[in-house]
């Protein structure tokens, strides 16, 4: 997928604002997606060039890090905890909740970019287990119920829960 011509100008611009700086490649990755609210693929070859990179390791910044997206954010993201104590206390079950209830994989899209399911490591809310990030926001202590009703309020604002 190619850029428009007001996107290569506002890349242009952010690397023109970081590529002096001293471990400038995550902080410019960082800005061309709160800008563009993702990486495009196409953005690769000249942010590569600017930092005197290849295209590889770019790439190789951007699939280590799970935060950067190559493509434009769905309408609702959901993260729920996998770590030790949310599984003690039924994140699987809240899983397997989720994929019953929407037909995607623990790491899926809606086909009409309503939903996106990420699976994450630990939320930092370990006393409130299980937990969940819905849209960047902490929801604990989330059970079947709570998981439906969260799932229902992105129906109502038109995604694809």
């Amino acid at each position: 997928m190619s850029l428009t011509a007001e996107q290569q100008a506002r890349i242009a611009a952010l690397v023109s604002d970081h590529q002096t700086q001293p471990g400038g490649l995550l902080p410019l990755l960082h800005a061309v997606q709160d800008e563009l609210g993702h990486v495009p693929d196409a953005a690769t070859p000249d942010i590569a060039r600017a930092f005197r990179l290849s295209q590889a390791e770019v790439r190789g910044v951007l699939s280590f890090y799970h935060d950067f997206r190559d493509e434009p954010p769905a309408r609702h993201e959901l993260r729920l905890c996998r770590a030790e104590a949310c599984q003690s206390m039924g994140s699987e079950a809240l899983a397997q909740r989720l994929r019953a209830r929407t037909g995607l994989d623990d790491a899926g899209r809606s086909a009409d970019g309503g939903l996106e399911l990420r699976p994450v490591y630990c939320l930092g809310a370990c006393a409130c287990a299980p937990a969940l990030l819905l849209d960047g926001e902490l929801h604990a202590r989330i059970d079947a119920a709570a998981l439906d009703a969260l799932l229902a309020g992105c129906l109502e604002e038109g995604g694809a829960c």
